[in-house]
């Protein structure tokens, strides 16, 4: 019998994937309708823990949000700021914006509320690479504090079910493991009115989470195994395709891949659950599921609240039955309203218990909020809110235009639009409220008065300014949110922005000038005039003092360009030159990153306008020419342009057609073959090059890269894989030099011991795990406990030149100002006229 059923399953469960072929019925989709009224189904809270972006199980959590209504939430722990990317060049806190609002809109798609512990940038709990332990991690990220924040959202989010994305397993990221540690941790704690009692005092009570599961691997392992893989008829694609859908917004980490619909199994392990259920292999046994199932969870005492509930229940069924017809949800959402407001006027007055009443009270409030969006989403309410301008600085006064459209068939009473602002804002309009008949417009002009203490915008905050949309109908109001088109922000006056954004002096060659560019950009409305200057540490000087800067409108941008003259005695070290401009009396000296992608609009980056100035030894060849073959990913080229090195640019004709051989070397960015189709169509070219006498350095790569084992490097050059194993991520670890009397540590600097300190962030990572054995090896270093690596640095002849693969992390070094960093690069550069 139990074979048969399998069988049938198989079979309903392919036809339910088999896609819709009616175009009339596809069209008949109201998915915003749909995405609101299918939570009126349960009362369930899902909450999935991670580390970074990108680490939400996006295809059970499309799954349980999209298909089943399960209000779902992913609570990430830091903002990505550490990893690479694969879209630019932006790295450390703005890698990190782009990466949030990755999450966010990857979040909408499948119907999930992203959430963050890290609150800022350069914020504790930040991304500060790769990890191999939660001791670690913790370390970097303070324990008290992470955990602290954690309890307090679970604690204000109260979820009924967690899943960590991760398992406390040694092969996993050191952040997957803390989160995992942490949150299974507050499954017990966050119940616990001892921990982090001052919470209470704020506001916060105690909260249970009924269950908490892990991913399991397999079926074998798991407590519960949940088919996902189903073909939905709204979305026309399945709960997985959903899933790569929204991590296709993931694109600064190159996520999102095209699947087929096929079978599809997400597999749990039940490790803590305080519920007693008859067959607790089901995800959601025990828990109730909706207000019915939570009627039969109270004391027959309270039978008034027990009815009010299953009967609201009933309502609510009937609205997702309506769907699609807009009218009849909006009709069924308004008697709901006022039916749900008396229940929990009476939940508060019963006599429930004080835990069971907070839960209760909590999931009406949670149908509240999800019946205000079917009201707004079923009234056919058009809504345009936009400003004037999206850009204002402190003292300026704006527009603010919302405009309101009523395409439903109901008269919404006393419709109004008003603007939320912050305390101390100012905002003023001369329309009233007014009954919005169907097919009619109502348009609300608002002067917004910035202060001149406005607070500065941050990409994480909430927009300062929003539009608040309400109207009445049988009783009932309903209140919508709804932000202005892009991004708004509250700017300086002027931004400064330095190039080169860090300096390298040379004491053994010291500058006798140092051209410094100063970019100013007015964020004023209208005409500016603007004193600029930098100011420079002792001994140091720069021509002109000053100069002014005179705009004429909005965004314009100017350049003014410095002399620096450093001391010819400078002494090794680092300082800061800082740029100031002063704006009616008013000075300014932030530097503000103008972030913008189509996939997640535009966002803004504050920070000291400083360039970053460190002066050591660097010995260079003398008429060193060397041809750069960038990916996009890094700035090497640009800083050793910085520090006097000949670089040429190779541009695609370089690469198909050019001279290579004018090179003495020439250097791969960091995953050229990945950015690079032309590098990878020309490799041939570039072992030719070798061939005949060129010395070609090539810096780290992963294994996905489009690198092939046998015929990217001259012989087999295998990448490392999995990236945990073959990596060294302890930037302090000890480094032996195999070959300490080689041209790569001598010439043209003699590296020691201290060219290896004051790393940034690792040493190495994707180690080559096999190569030729024509290839020398130069370095050993290893995490602790570890054994070491000895193909950080590799090289071999081929023909009458030299091929040598670097995946140590000479990148950070470089862009990080590390005096070592500089030296041993040089040194592997310089090979070719030395060997």
């Amino acid at each position: 019998m139990k074979k048969v059923f399998l069988i049938l399953f198989s079979i309903l469960l392919i036809v339910s994937m088999a896609p819709i072929t009616s175009q009339a019925e596809k069209n008949t989709h109201d998915v915003d309708l749909w995405n609101v009224v299918k939570p009126l189904e349960t009362t369930v809270t899902f909450l999935n823990s991670g580390a970074h972006p990108d680490d939400e199980r996006s295809d059970f959590l499309a799954y349980l949000s999209r298909g089943l209504g399960v209000k779902t939430s992913s609570l990430i722990a830091n903002r990505g700021e550490g990893g690479q990317n694969e879209i630019g060049d932006e790295l450390n806190d703005a890698l990190g914006i782009i990466r949030t609002r990755e999450m966010i809109e990857a979040a909408k798609i499948t119907g999930v509320k992203a959430y963050h512990l890290s609150e800022t940038t350069s914020d504790p709990i930040f991304d500060f690479g790769f990890s191999k332990t939660p001791e670690e991690t913790l370390a970097n990220w303070g324990e008290e504090l992470t955990y602290e924040r954690l309890i307090a959202f679970i604690r204000t989010y109260q979820p009924d079910i967690v899943m960590p994305s991760f398992r406390n397993d040694d092969t996993q990221h050191g952040h997957h493991r803390t989160m995992a540690i942490l949150t299974e941790r507050a499954y017990k704690d966050a119940a616990d009115p001892s921990v982090f009692p001052e919470q209470l005092k704020k506001g916060l009570s105690v909260w249970q989470i009924k269950k908490l599961y892990l991913p399991a691997e397999n079926a074998a392992n798991a407590t519960t195994s949940i088919e996902i893989g189903m073909f939905d008829p709204i979305y026309n694609m399945t709960y997985p395709q959903l899933g790569e859908q929204s991590r296709y917004m993931h694109k600064s980490q190159g996520m999102g891949s095209d699947i087929p619909a096929a079978p599809k199994q997400t597999h749990l392990d039940l490790i803590h659950s305080i519920v007693k259920a008859k067959n607790n292999n089901d995800l959601f046994a025990g828990v109730p599921y909706n207000l019915t199932e939570w009627a039969q969870t109270l004391p027959y005492s309270e039978y008034s609240v027990r009815a009010k509930l299953k009967s609201l229940q009933k309502e609510l069924d009937g609205i997702v039955a309506a769907y699609p017809n807009p009218n009849s949800v909006y009709t069924k959402s308004q008697k709901a309203l006022k039916n749900l407001s008396q229940l929990t006027k009476l939940t508060d007055k019963s006599k429930l218990s004080k835990s069971v009443k907070a839960d209760l009270l909590h999931k009406l409030s949670t149908k509240e909020e999800q019946l205000q969006q079917v009201s707004f989403v079923s009234s056919g309410l058009e809504v345009s809110a936009k400003a004037a301008a999206n850009v204002w600085t402190k003292g300026e006064s704006t527009t603010v235009t919302v405009s309101l459209k009523n395409t439903g068939k109901q008269t919404l009473k006393k419709a109004q639009a008003a603007l939320k602002i912050p305390s101390g804002w100012k905002a003023t309009t001369k329309t009233k409220p007014a009954n919005l008949k169907p097919g009619k417009s109502l348009v609300y002009t608002y002067t917004l008065q910035i202060p001149a203490k406005a607070k500065d915008y941050h990409a994480y905050d909430a927009p300062a300014v929003t539009a608040s949309i309400s109207y009445e109908s049988d009783s009932t109001k309903t209140v919508h949110i709804e932000e202005l088109a892009g991004t708004t922000a509250v700017l300086p006056d002027v931004s400064l922005t330095l190039s080169p954004e860090d300096i390298t002096v040379n004491t053994a060659d010291v500058q006798k000038e140092i051209p410094v560019t100063l970019k100013v950009k007015n964020y004023k409305q209208g005409k500016t005039n603007t004193a600029v200057s930098l100011k420079v540490p002792a001994g140091w000087s720069v021509t002109p003092h000053q100069a002014n800067v005179a705009f004429t409108k909005h965004a314009e941008e100017k350049s003014v360009n410095f002399k620096l003259v450093p001391p010819s005695d400078i002494k090794e070290g680092s300082t800061k030159i800082s740029a100031e401009a002063t704006v009616n009396g008013k000075a300014f000296s932030s530097t503000i990153q103008e972030i913008h992608y189509d996939h997640i609009g535009t966002f803004y980056y504050q920070y000291p306008a400083q360039v970053n100035t460190v002066a050591f030894e660097l010995l260079k060849p003398d008429k060193l020419k060397i041809g750069y073959i960038s990916s996009g990913f890094d700035k090497v080229d640009e800083y050793l342009t910085n520090t006097g090195f000949d670089i040429t640019n190779l541009t695609e004709s370089d690469l198909a057609t050019g001279d290579l051989n004018q090179y003495d070397t020439i250097v791969t960015g960091i995953r050229a073959y990945l950015s690079r189709q032309d590098l990878k169509a020309n490799n041939n070219r570039l072992m030719k090059y070798v061939e005949d006498g060129g010395h070609l350095v090539v810096q780290y790569h992963k294994p996905s890269d489009g690198w092939n084992t046998l015929t990217t490097a001259p012989y087999e050059l295998k990448l490392g894989d999995v990236s945990i194993k073959w990596r060294v991520t302890d930037e302090k670890a000890k480094v032996t030099v195999l070959k300490p009397d080689s041209p790569l540590f001598n010439y043209p600097n003699k590296i020691t011991d201290k060219d290896w300190d004051n790393w940034i962030q690792e040493r190495g990572l994707y180690y080559p795990m096999k190569w030729d054995e024509r290839f020398e090896t130069f370095v050993s270093m290893a995490d602790p406990n570890e054994a070491p690596f000895d193909g950080g640095i590799l090289m071999a002849k081929h023909g009458k030149g030299t091929y040598l693969y670097t995946n140590l992390v000479f990148y950070r070094q470089i862009q990080g100002q590390v005096p070592g960093g500089y030296r041993i690069f040089t040194n592997l550069l310089s090979y070719g006229v030395n060997k």
